[in-house]
């Protein structure tokens, strides 16, 4: 014979299998990395001892002002993200959640991961030398520019490392600085011919950029709505989508003729 459940066993019996499902999901881990504002580094000084661009070949000058690349921190892919880690990363300004496919490869190991991102930024580099000296009208048979930036990985370093090359051979070709003798940041890939490309996570690095001083940050076009969605105080945006549009503006911004594009 069976007996009747009352209703409040009832309630608790069929709530288990809820409990359980929600308990389930807030630990679960789940395929998101979250990132928050990470390191800049100044293309035109050094970074843990070691100038990050070095030329030989050609002359050189002596240069003031900053050209801080900006970087995301995100957390490794082993790292487990959980729901409440999602919602709590949600509701913050200075922390995202990104899906991790995004971040990293889907299916390769932490080394595996670790290799493609050197090899991003072997390419970045090399496309960003050959972008300058096109720019400049150079041949790069005979000058060697070599770039080093320990810990990075990735292609959003090659507009500013390309801006870094210029800087350090010819300036604003007037005989003064691409900087203006300010603090400019910046991010976004280059191609050997000069085009400006996306990068994703610009909001977090405008955050990085201006906790670091600069004033100014270079922003692919593309990016320029997500760029004013967390945009600090104190720090203007100039959109730029080739190398010749950013040398332009950052010539404009120093001398204080011709315009200066916004987002």
């Amino acid at each position: 014979m069976l007996s009747r459940l009352t209703r409040p066993q009832a309630l608790a019996v069929y709530a288990l299998p809820v409990v359980a499902l929600i308990a389930t999901a807030v630990f679960a881990p789940l395929p998101f990395s979250l990132a928050q504002p990470g390191l800049t580094a100044n293309v035109l000084g050094e970074n843990q001892g070691t100038p990050v661009i070095t030329i030989s070949g050609a002359k050189t000058r002596a240069t003031s002002g900053e050209l801080r690349m900006t970087t995301i921190e995100a957390t490794s892919p082993d790292t487990h993200v959980s729901l409440g880690d999602v919602v709590s990363a949600w509701f913050a300004t200075d922390r995202t959640v990104l899906p991790r496919d995004s971040v990293y490869p889907s299916g390769d190991s932490t080394q595996q991961i670790e290799e493609h991102n050197r090899a991003q930024m072997k390419e970045s580099q090399d496309a960003a030398t050959q972008a300058a000296l096109d720019y400049l009208h150079l041949s790069d048979s005979k000058i060697k520019v070599t770039l080093k930036l320990a810990d990075v990985g990735g292609p959003s370093a090659g507009l500013l490392f390309t801006l870094g090359i210029i800087d350090k051979l010819d300036g604003n070709g007037s005989g003064g600085d691409l900087t203006g003798g300010r603090t400019i940041a910046g991010t976004g890939t280059i191609s050997d011919t000069g085009t400006v490309g996306a990068v994703g996570g610009v909001a977090l690095k405008t955050q990085a950029a201006r906790r670091d001083g600069a004033t100014v940050f270079l922003v692919p076009r593309a990016e320029c709505s997500d760029a004013k969605a967390e945009l600090p105080k104190g720090l203007r945006l100039v959109p730029v989508k080739t190398l010749d549009g950013a040398v332009k503006a950052l010539v404009s911004l120093e001398t204080g003729k011709g315009s200066v594009p916004s987002c």
